[in-house]
């Protein structure tokens, strides 16, 4: 039998906690590759749960429900293999892949190797698998692992091929989205499948789950390590494959060992069972090796999709946010009006004394550009009343930070009373260069339910910004928000430059030490002024209270606030 085997790769958007739904979405792809008449249905990692689920993984009920899902899936697998992800607890709760054959479960594969650096920490969760199965399927024999167990080198995946004879891989993964991951994950398929002469089949997670974005982006690898198929970013698709089992290696399978110094895990081979006659042939259209998008445009579309979906999966509809004339209030208008309609967005314009004329008149044409509503409400007579009613105590004390902070603070009550009022949910507008030192005003302009931009740099800012007005066609940011020097505007001709270093000086220094970790002296030998740097140092440093507070955003850099960086507040470590 030298039949093509058909295999789709289901890159699908789950739902962190939504069981029912996962699952019925999960019966819908299986549905539809039937339809498609396919041999062989993958699903990523988790994909019964959601992934991460957290701390939801302590409640014994969320664990039976994931194993009674799993039971409902099970009935609907007649004629078709179907390997998916769920949390299991046959023997202790694990990060598991169902391999599922005509209507029965032949086996259940725990995650070998559960990481613990950076945004995961499944080890508080798992306990580890140690048994690598491969499948005996037609006249082909593959193997399946999760995620991270293919990030190793000289583990499950060269064990599935050198003592269980696997010509291919099925790896199931929720791997989120930073810039630059995508060649890091490609150059690490491309290894495993050359120094293992197999074919990998990578299907990844897409969607926004809270900080965190998972691109797609799934993947079918020669053993030359040529690309095969590359699937799309940012969207769910079922990519369907022929694979034709002549071109695949003939794997002999090396005698186990007693012991295997390499890593503690055992290799079981499993009979499929009877394979049911091929089904007629039809033609589909095949998934392409579509072009990587650029690293600009990758970026924005991880904004949006995590925008989106942070709104639509927490049952928000319409959003809010203060438009000030600034850069980064325009790229967070523009990445909302995208991800959820510009008839979904509400633009909040409070001009106070300090306000130039063309924070209004710029945030008016912007609004115009994107089609979105605005409102009007100025603060200027509230700020009067605040200050008349702190007079008694200030005791006429010239006017310094506190007076600019109060502007911020009423800027950030009319949005809360806003959202309250109508259900919008409030974003925030900062970016990470302004977090990162501290540049910014708790319970102000930090108040919001969600901070879009929190981990971009300014000076991304101004590259996404320049890439949309570029690329779509038309002038969508106005030109004269791009190029006016930033200002918070809560003094007389105010600049950020009179209280921070020019960004296209701050960000390098900021990447050196939030980033890669470096210390001053290090930062100091790139040729910044050693003043300079120790009192951004300081800057960053004394802010970590302000981040502890700030809402949740997307991540797109290796080393975000929050989730990747954990730093204590009370720390006398200089």
């Amino acid at each position: 039998m030298n039949e093509k085997i058909r295999i789709a790769l289901a890159q699908v958007n789950t739902t962190v906690g939504d069981i029912p739904g996962n699952t019925r979405k999960i019966l819908d792809y299986i549905d539809e590759a039937k339809r498609k008449h396919v041999d062989i249905v993958v699903f990523p990692e988790l994909a019964v749960t959601g992934y991460p689920p957290e701390d939801l993984l302590f409640k014994p009920q969320f664990i039976t429900d994931s194993v009674a899902s799993l039971n409902r899936i099970i009935p609907h697998t007649d004629d078709i293999v179907a390997i998916l992800g769920f949390v299991d607890q046959h023997e202790a709760r694990s990060n598991a892949a169902a391999v599922i054959h005509d209507r029965n479960l032949v086996r259940t594969y725990a995650k070998i190797h559960l990481p613990n650096y950076d945004v995961f920490d499944e080890q508080r969760y798992f306990r580890a698998g140690n048994t690598g199965f491969v499948f005996e399927y037609r006249d082909v024999v593959f193997g399946v692992n999760i995620c991270e167990d293919i990030w190793m080198p000289d583990s499950v995946t060269e064990d599935q091929v050198r003592y269980g004879g696997a010509q291919f891989v099925f790896n199931i993964s929720a791997s989120p989205f930073h810039y630059q991951k995508v060649r890091e994950r490609e150059d690490i398929l491309i290894d495993r499948a050359r120094k293992n002469g197999i074919y990998i089949f990578y299907v990844n997670l897409v969607g926004g789950q809270d900080e965190l974005v998972f691109d797609g982006h799934s993947l079918i690898v020669a053993d030359t390590g040529k690309f095969l198929l590359r699937g799309a970013q940012f969207k769910e698709e079922l990519i369907v494959f022929d694979l034709d089992p002549s071109v695949l290696q003939i794997k002999k399978r090396s005698p186990m060992p007693e012991t295997n110094d390499r890593c503690d895990h055992d290799i079981e081979i499993v009979d499929l069972g009877p394979i049911h006659p091929h089904r007629q042939e039809v033609n589909v259209q095949e998934a392409s090796l579509r072009e990587k998008l650029s690293e600009s445009e990758e970026i924005y579309q991880a904004l949006v999709l995590g925008t989106r979906d942070y709104l639509y999966k927490n049952g928000f509809k319409q959003a809010v946010l203060g438009l000030s004339g600034g850069i980064d209030s325009a790229l967070t208008a523009v990445i909302a009006a995208e991800a959820i309609g510009p008839e979904s967005v509400i633009g909040v314009m409070m001009p106070s004394r300090f306000s130039s004329p063309g924070s209004i008149t710029d945030s008016e044409l912007l609004a115009k550009n994107l089609e979105i509503r605005t409102y009007t409400v100025p603060i200027q007579q509230t700020f009067e009343v605040y200050k008349q009613m702190l007079r008694p105590i200030f005791n006429d004390s010239p006017e310094d930070i506190t007076e600019e902070n109060i502007q911020a603070r009423i800027r950030g009550n009319i949005l809360m009373a806003l959202s309250n009022k109508y259900g919008w949910l409030p974003l925030t507008t900062g970016n990470k260069s302004e977090l990162s030192v501290g540049y910014c005003t708790l319970y102000g302009d930090m108040s919001g339910g969600y901070a879009v931009i929190k981990d971009v740099p300014k000076t991304l800012v101004y590259k996404l910004s320049d890439h949309i007005n570029a690329t779509r066609g038309r002038e969508i940011i106005p030109r004269n928000i791009i190029i006016k020097p930033p200002s918070a505007e809560l003094r007389p001709d105010q600049k950020d430059e009179d209280s921070l270093p020019p960004y296209d000086v701050l960000d390098p220094i900021l990447n050196l030490y939030i980033e890669k970790d470096f210390d001053a002296n290090r930062i100091v030998q790139y040729g910044y002024d050693e003043a300079l740097v120790r009192r951004i140092i300081r800057m960053v440093d004394r802010s970590e209270y302000k981040r502890r507070q700030a809402p949740p955003g997307v991540k797109i850099s290796p080393k975000a606030f929050g989730k990747d960086r954990r730093m204590p507040i009370t720390n006398r470590y200089h």
